[in-house]
C-alpha cells in the first residue's frame, strides 16, 4: 500500500511540478503523431498504386499467333513466381501472376484444324475469348501487421489525445483549492444590546463565527486529530490505507467507517457536495492533495475548525460551543472538547437534543480512548473527563427583545442588503438596554391585564433618548409568542394617532403668529367638502366651552378649536410641517381634510416619536436610530453613531424644523397640569409631582387606539393600547385616566428615578408676560397681539 501511495503521489507530482515541459512534450508528441498520420496513409496509397501497376502490367491483353501445329494446343507451363519485393519497413510478397490461357471449345478447335488443312502453313489469328473484366489485385496486409499498427494507433490516441482530453474536462470541473482561503465563508451576524448582551443571531442556514487557531484549545485540537485523522501531520492529504480499510469494512457489512482525512473532510464540506460517487471521491482526493501543497497543516486545521458542521445550524467550533455550552470555544475543557470532536462524524445521531440522548456519551468515551492511546492525555485525565457531567443549554437560539431585533434586522437589510446580513458576519451593537426592556415589558403586560375589563388586550411602548435618537426599549406587543398576532410589532404598524397629532397643528399655528393666549372658538361648526359631504366635529366629552385660550384648548385636547385652527391655516401647512418633523407615511395634502388634526391619517409610533422628539430637542429633528456600531467579520467599522448630543455635535442629519421658541411654548403647555384640569382632573396619571414633564394623549374613533406620549429633554416614552383585531375598546375607557396613561406613568417614574428631569432654559426669543391671570410666554413681537385681560371662566355647555 505504501508503494502504491508513493506511486500515485509521484504521478501527481509529475503532472503538477514539471509544468511547461509537460505541455512542450505533449505538443511535440502530438506533432509527431500528426506527421505519422499524414505520412502512413500516403505510403500505403503509394504501395497500393504500385501493386496495381504491376498487376496491370502482367495481366495486359496480348495477341497470340498460333500455327496449325500440335504444340500450339498444348498447355503452357506455369510461370515461376516472381521474387519478393522488399519495401522499407514492410515485408510482403506479390501475388503470382500468369498470362491467362485461352480456353477453346472442342468444336472451335476442330473447325480450326479443318481450316488449317486447306491453307497449309497459313498463319491463323486466333481470336481471344471475351471475358468479364477482372478486378485488379489489392495489397493485403498480414494480420499481425494490422494488429501492430492498430495497437500503435490506439496507444498514441489514448495516451496523447483521449486521456489528456478527459483530464482537461475532468479538471475543469474541479474547484480550485485556493477557494478554501479566498472564498467568502457564510458567517453569522450577531446583534447585541448596548451593554454587549447577545440578543439574536442572524444567518441563512449556517450559524458560523470564524476564530483563529490560537483560539482553539489544545484539548480540542488533540481530540479532533485523535478521532478523525491520527496521521494528519504525516499524510499528503489522503490516506490510502484508511480508504482501503474503510472500503473493506463497509463492504463487509459492518458499521460504516469513513476513510477521509481532515483535509478531505474540509474539502468536502467547503467545496464539494455530499453525494456518494466515485468521481466525487476522486475529486476530493485530488483537491486534498493540492491543498496540502498550498497550505500548511496549521492553516488546514484552522479552516477545518471554522468550516465543518457540528449539528443543526452550528457550523464551526465557535458556533458549536455557543450552541451546546453557551460559551466561547476558548473556554471549554477536556470533556467538552471530546464531545465537540466527536460531533462531525454524525451530528444528528450524536446530538444531545436528538432521539438517542446517550449516543453522545459513547462517542465522547471513544474520543477519550483514542486520545489516551495516542498519549495525548493520561489515564487520570480520561477518567476525570468521563465522570464530568455536561450541561447543555436550550437548543433554541436566544431571541431577546424579539420585536426590536427583528426591526433592527430590517434596518440592516435595507442598508447593507440581505446577503451581508445573513452571511457577512456583522457585529451589531444596538442602543437598547435589555434590563430596561425587560422592566418595561413587565409593566406593559401587568397594566394591560389590569385593563382587560375595558376590553384592552394588547399594548406597546417605545422609550427613546430624543437627544441622540437611541431606542432604549421597544415593546411591540404584550407577548411575542401569542398566536393571536403577538408577533406583530405595533411600534412599526400604522395606527390612527388621535389627538396626539395636535401638537403639529398648534406648532404650525404658533409659527404663523398665534400665541398661547390667543382665544379660539369652541362652538359647533359644520364643514362641507366639494362632494357635498358634511363633517361636524365634537369634543371628547361632547360639550362646548365657547372662547378658550390656545393653552387650554391644547392642554385639554379640545377638538373643535383644533379643527377651526387647521381650517384657517390650511391642511397643506400642517401636512408639510408634519413631514418635516418626521411623519413618513403621509401623502399629498389634497388627500386629507380638516379631520387630519384629530388623527384621521395613520402614523407609526416611531414616526410619532420623531415628532415629539423635535419638541424635546428645541426644534431639532433627530430621528430614532437603534444602531450604535456595526463592524464586519474582520473588525472593520462600517458605521458608528456618535454619543454626543445634537447640541454639542451638530450634524447634517440633524436639521432645525421648528423655531426653538415655538417648541418651548408647546412643551410648557403640555407640562402644565393646570391647563388640563378641565378634562383630566388635578391628579391624573399624566401628572408626576415635582417633575416638569410634557405629555399628550390621543384616542381614535370608537376608541380603537389610545395613546399617551410624554417627554423631557433626555427621555421620551410613547404608549399605545388597543386590540390586535382592531375591535373598539370599552366606552368606559377614559383617555388620560385609564388605558395607556397608567402604563406611561409607571414607565416615566421608572426612568426619572435614575435620570433626573432638568429644567429647560428659556430661549432668548421668548418673552414672559402676565396674561389671562397667569404668566404666559410669547415669541418676541407677538406679546402685544392679544388682549391679556382675564376672560370669563369657561363653562361647558351640552351639545345642542
Amino acid at each position: 500500500m505504501d508503494y502504491l501511495t508513493r506511486l500515485i503521489v509521484f504521478i501527481l507530482l509529475v503532472f503538477i511540478k514539471i509544468g511547461d515541459p509537460v505541455f512542450w512534450v505533449l505538443s511535440t508528441l502530438t506533432k509527431i503523431v500528426w506527421q505519422i498520420c499524414l505520412v502512413v496513409p500516403k505510403t500505403i496509397t503509394a504501395l497500393a498504386k504500385l501493386s496495381k501497376r504491376i498487376a496491370k502490367r502482367t495481366s495486359k491483353k496480348e495477341v497470340v499467333i498460333f500455327e496449325t501445329k500440335p504444340y500450339l494446343l498444348e498447355k503452357k507451363p506455369k510461370r515461376k513466381p516472381k521474387r519478393k519485393f522488399k519495401f522499407p519497413k514492410f515485408h510482403f510478397s506479390l501475388p503470382k501472376i500468369s498470362i491467362p490461357k485461352p480456353s477453346f471449345s472442342f468444336l472451335f478447335v476442330k473447325k480450326l484444324k479443318k481450316k488449317a488443312s486447306h491453307k497449309k502453313k497459313k498463319q491463323v489469328l486466333l481470336p481471344q475469348k471475351i471475358k468479364k473484366p477482372k478486378r485488379f489485385a489489392t495489397f493485403q496486409f498480414p494480420f499481425l501487421l494490422k494488429f501492430r499498427y492498430f495497437f500503435i494507433g490506439f496507444f498514441f490516441s489514448t495516451c496523447f489525445v483521449f486521456i489528456p482530453a478527459v483530464l482537461v474536462i475532468f479538471l475543469q470541473d474541479i474547484p480550485s483549492p485556493k477557494e478554501l482561503l479566498f472564498r467568502q465563508i457564510p458567517q453569522t451576524t450577531k446583534i447585541y444590546d448596548r451593554n454587549g448582551i447577545l440578543l439574536y443571531q442572524v444567518y441563512a442556514s449556517q450559524n458560523r463565527t470564524l476564530v483563529t487557531l490560537s483560539d482553539i484549545p489544545v484539548s480540542l485540537k488533540q481530540a479532533t486529530i485523535s478521532i478523525e485523522d491520527k496521521d494528519f501531520y504525516k499524510h499528503p492529504g489522503f490516506d490510502l490505507v484508511a480508504i482501503a480499510r474503510a472500503t473493506y469494512v463497509n463492504l463487509s457489512g459492518k458499521d460504516i467507517q469513513g476513510g477521509s482525512t481532515i483535509t478531505q473532510q474540509l474539502v468536502k464540506s467547503a467545496l464539494l457536495s455530499s453525494e456518494q460517487t466515485f468521481l466525487r471521491k476522486l475529486k476530493e482526493v485530488i483537491i486534498a492533495f493540492l491543498a496540502e501543497k498550498i497550505y500548511t497543516k496549521e492553516q488546514i486545521l484552522e479552516m477545518y475548525f471554522n468550516q465543518v458542521p457540528y449539528g443543526g445550524t452550528a457550523w464551526g467550533a465557535q458556533a458549536a460551543s455557543e450552541k451546546y455550552f453557551g460559551k466561547s470555544v476558548k473556554e471549554i475543557d477536556l470533556a467538552q472538547s471530546a464531545f465537540l470532536a466527536g460531533m462531525p462524524g454524525a451530528p444528528t445521531f450524536y446530538s444531545p437534543y436528538g432521539e438517542n440522548k446517550t449516543a453522545w456519551k459513547k462517542r465522547q468515551k471513544e474520543v477519550l480512548n483514542r486520545m489516551l492511546a495516542l498519549r495525548f492525555i493520561s489515564p487520570e485525565q480520561k477518567i476525570q473527563a468521563e465522570e464530568e457531567e455536561l450541561f447543555f443549554i436550550n437548543e433554541q437560539p436566544p431571541l431577546r427583545a424579539p420585536h426590536f431585533v427583528l426591526y433592527v434586522k430590517d434596518v440592516l437589510v435595507r442598508k447593507y442588503g440581505l446577503a451581508a446580513v445573513e452571511r457577512g458576519g456583522l457585529s451589531v451593537t444596538t442602543s437598547i438596554d435589555l434590563n430596561l426592556q425587560e422592566q418595561v415589558q413587565k409593566i406593559v403586560q401587568e397594566e394591560v391585564e389590569k385593563a382587560s375589563p375595558l376590553h384592552v388586550t394588547n399594548g406597546a411602548s417605545l422609550v427613546t433618548n430624543p437627544q441622540n435618537g437611541d431606542i432604549l426599549a421597544m415593546i411591540g406587543s404584550i407577548d411575542y409568542d401569542n398566536e393571536n398576532g403577538g408577533n406583530v410589532n405595533v411600534t412599526t404598524s400604522l395606527r390612527q394617532p388621535g389627538s396626539s397629532i395636535k401638537v403639529v397643528t398648534y406648532g404650525a399655528a404658533l409659527s404663523k403668529g398665534y400665541t398661547s393666549a390667543s382665544l379660539l372658538d369652541d362652538s359647533p361648526i359644520t364643514f362641507t367638502n366639494p362632494y357635498g359631504q358634511s363633517y361636524s366635529p365634537v369634543n371628547y366629552d361632547g360639550k362646548f366651552r365657547g372662547k378658550v385660550s390656545l393653552r387650554l384648548a391644547l392642554g385639554n385636547s379640545f377638538n373643535i378649536p383644533a379643527v377651526r385652527t387647521i381650517n384657517q391655516l390650511g391642511v397643506p401647512t400642517m401636512v408639510d410641517l408634519a413631514k418635516k418633523m418626521g411623519i413618513k407615511s403621509w401623502g399629498l395634502p389634497n388627500q386629507y381634510g380638516v379631520s387630519i388634526t384629530l388623527g384621521s391619517a395613520e402614523v407609526t409610533m416611531l414616526d410619532l416619536s420623531n415628532v415629539y422628539g423635535v419638541l424635546a430637542n428645541r426644534g431639532i429633528r433627530v430621528d430614532v436610530n437603534p444602531i450604535l456600531k456595526v463592524t464586519d467579520y474582520k473588525g472593520n467599522v462600517l458605521e458608528e453613531k456618535s454619543q454626543d448630543y445634537w447640541y454639542t455635535q451638530p450634524s447634517t442629519n440633524n436639521q432645525r424644523v421648528l423655531d426653538e421658541g415655538v417648541t418651548y411654548i408647546v412643551s410648557d403647555i403640555l407640562a402644565d397640569n393646570s391647563a388640563r384640569v378641565l378634562e383630566f382632573g388635578q391628579n391624573s396619571p399624566l401628572y408626576i409631582p415635582g417633575k416638569k414633564i410634557s405629555v399628550k394623549t390621543g384616542t381614535s374613533d370608537n376608541k380603537r387606539d389610545n395613546w399617551t406620549i410624554g417627554y423631557y429633554p433626555k427621555r421620551l416614552v410613547a404608549v399605545w393600547v388597543g386590540n390586535n383585531d382592531n375591535t373598539p375598546m370599552s366606552p368606559n375607557l377614559a383617555s388620560g385616566i385609564t388605558g395607556a396613561a397608567p402604563i406611561w406613568n409607571r414607565i416615566m417614574n421608572l426612568l426619572t428615578s435614575s435620570i433626573p428631569v432638568e429644567n429647560v432654559k428659556m430661549p432668548d426669543d421668548i418673552v414672559a408676560k402676565q396674561c389671562l391671570g397667569r404668566t404666559e410666554y410669547f415669541i418676541k413681537g407677538t406679546e402685544n397681539s392679544v388682549n391679556c385681560a382675564p376672560p370669563p371662566k369657561p363653562s361647558p355647555t351640552p351639545t345642542p
